[in-house]
């Protein structure tokens, strides 16, 4: 007897198929340069860069059909404070492209400065205090009598307490 077929499949499966026409237009034969840009040029860059097209160069009707085509160009937004620093490292950014991809695929970037979209890190939730832990957060704001600055402090307690930072005192 045949085993059905699960009928969840990973979403990754889907992503190319929903987004290829997009990003074909912009160069890109398949989402996994963007998926993968924090692994190609590391998180310090992929912080500051996103990125946008790649231009591939127009092939002459009479070139050889199985030829590689010739190195594009990667079209990157920066934000403006990090455009120098980029600039200096594009012959790395370049290589680790190609190295990430097998092939010499890219021959220069181009920058274009502007806003990168940031994907929030979700922080863990706080811990619940233990009794004793929250007695002591009690004690050391009790003194305080403005209500707005004794809140401040007793969240920023419960963080601290929280967190697992130990302070001698």
């Amino acid at each position: 007897m045949r085993r059905p077929r699960p009928l969840a499949r990973p979403l990754a499966e889907f992503l190319d198929v929903c987004l290829s026409p997009s990003l074909a237009a912009q160069g890109f034969a398949t989402s996994d340069i963007i998926m993968a840009w924090p692994d190609i040029v590391g998180e310090r860059l992929s912080a500051f860069t996103q990125p946008l097209k790649i231009e591939w160069k127009r092939k002459s009707p009479h070139a050889d059909p199985e030829a590689r085509p010739d190195p594009a160009t990667l079209v990157i937004r920066v934000e403006s404070a990090f455009a120098l620093e980029l600039q200096h490292l594009a012959p790395t950014v370049i290589d680790r492209v190609n190295t990430y991809y097998g092939w010499r695929c890219i021959g220069k970037l181009v920058l274009k400065q502007g806003p990168v979209r940031r994907v929030e890190k979700k922080r863990p939730a706080p811990r619940p205090l233990t009794p004793a832990e929250r007695d002591k957060v009690d004690r050391a704001v009790g003194p305080i009598e403005e209500e707005s600055l004794k809140a401040a402090l007793d969240r920023l307690g419960q963080a601290i307490v929280s967190s697992g930072s130990r302070t001698k005192a």
